[in-house]
């Protein structure tokens, strides 16, 4: 397997599960608020959402820099010709992860949500040059499987919700992936990768919003003067930072493809959750064989590759499942 990164290499065990955990929480959290908001209160703009969130990781950044209890480069042309693609795959998965919660149920959002694994593999495959041993493969294909098998009988089959997440799917995957590949390269940090990324595309989807009428429809929304739907709102933003910030901490201490494995984690709290509060779940023996394969074979995914990780010479002795890459050749 190819070397990981010094960060990641020297880390202690400690800091690593702590920062899954709080990723974990983050995004669990995140889902449910992001699902009470556009879904039980029906606001009809999931960008201005987004914008909020983005306002919310802004203002807590500056704030903190100001007040020197955290530190990032400057803003200059470098910087922001060092934080691309980010940018663009952060918009990206912000804006397909809100409206795929929006049009799915939370149950079929989460199975749909597996493909990342097998996205992230490949990219961080290509992008990182890593290899994985043959056993995470088949778990793997397992959750692929159980993901078909699941959406196969899905009896509120949305054909936008589904595009929505599957590029969703690989907006994370990609952003997941970069965001490691940054962190280790190009010394930005990762309170600068939070910070820049927010700034650079605030104003791009707020006018997006603005053009698409979606704006508008946010305007004129009626609970606007309600307590509990403001609350929810304001605890949405706020948790959108929190999320970004456990994102790129857990990619800071671990591999990319851990910081997604803990995302299958917590979609199986999540998977159990709209099944048993959710109202917009339809039950069906076969929607649930493929969500309990899914889910199962997410588990061992993920006990094997932590086991992985802290037993060092475990990973060395598996095989792996390698793929030639062609060198090209000199030009004549």
């Amino acid at each position: 397997m190819f070397a990981k990164g010094s960060q990641e290499s020297s880390s202690s065990p400690l800091l690593k599960l702590l920062s899954a955990i709080f990723y974990a929480a983050s995004s669990l959290l995140m889902t449910v608020m992001n699902k009470t908001v556009l879904t039980s209160f029906r606001f009809p703009s999931y960008m201005c959402l987004g914008v909020g969130q983005m306002v919310t990781t802004l203002l807590v950044l500056y704030a903190a820099k100001l007040t020197r209890r955290i530190q990032f480069q400057d803003c200059s042309k470098g910087v922001v010709l060092k934080i691309f693609p980010l940018p663009l795959l952060y918009v990206g998965n912000h804006i397909t992860g809100l409206a795929s919660t929006k049009k799915l149920s939370l149950p079929m959002f989460t199975v749909l949500r597996k493909f990342t694994i097998l996205m992230t593999m490949v990219m961080e495959f290509y992008v990182l040059r890593k290899t994985f041993p043959k056993r995470l493969v088949y778990c793997v294909a397992a959750i692929v499987l159980g993901a078909m098998v699941a959406a196969s009988s899905d009896l509120a089959f949305d054909m936008e919700g589904y595009t929505f997440v599957l590029l969703n799917d690989a907006f994370t995957a990609a952003n997941t992936v970069y965001t490691k590949k940054k962190l280790g390269s190009e010394g930005l940090g990762k309170y600068g990768v939070l910070f820049y990324n927010a700034l650079i595309i605030v104003i791009p989807t707020l006018l997006a919003s603005a053009f698409s009428g979606d704006l508008h429809q946010a305007v004129m929304y009626d609970d606007w003067i309600e307590a509990t739907f403001l609350t929810c709102f304001f605890l949405s933003c706020i948790n959108g930072f929190l999320l970004m910030y456990s994102l790129v901490l857990c990619s800071h201490y671990n591999s990319a493809l851990t910081t997604t494995v803990v995302g299958s984690i917590k979609n199986v709290v999540v998977c159990f959750i709209g099944i048993v509060v959710g109202e917009d779940y339809l039950f069906t023996w076969t929607n649930f064989l493929g969500l309990s394969i899914c889910m199962s074979a997410g588990l061992v995914y993920s006990y094997l590759t932590f086991v992985d990780r802290t037993s060092g010479g475990n990973v060395e002795e598996t095989p792996h499942l390698k793929i030639e890459i062609p060198q090209e050749l000199p030009s004549r």
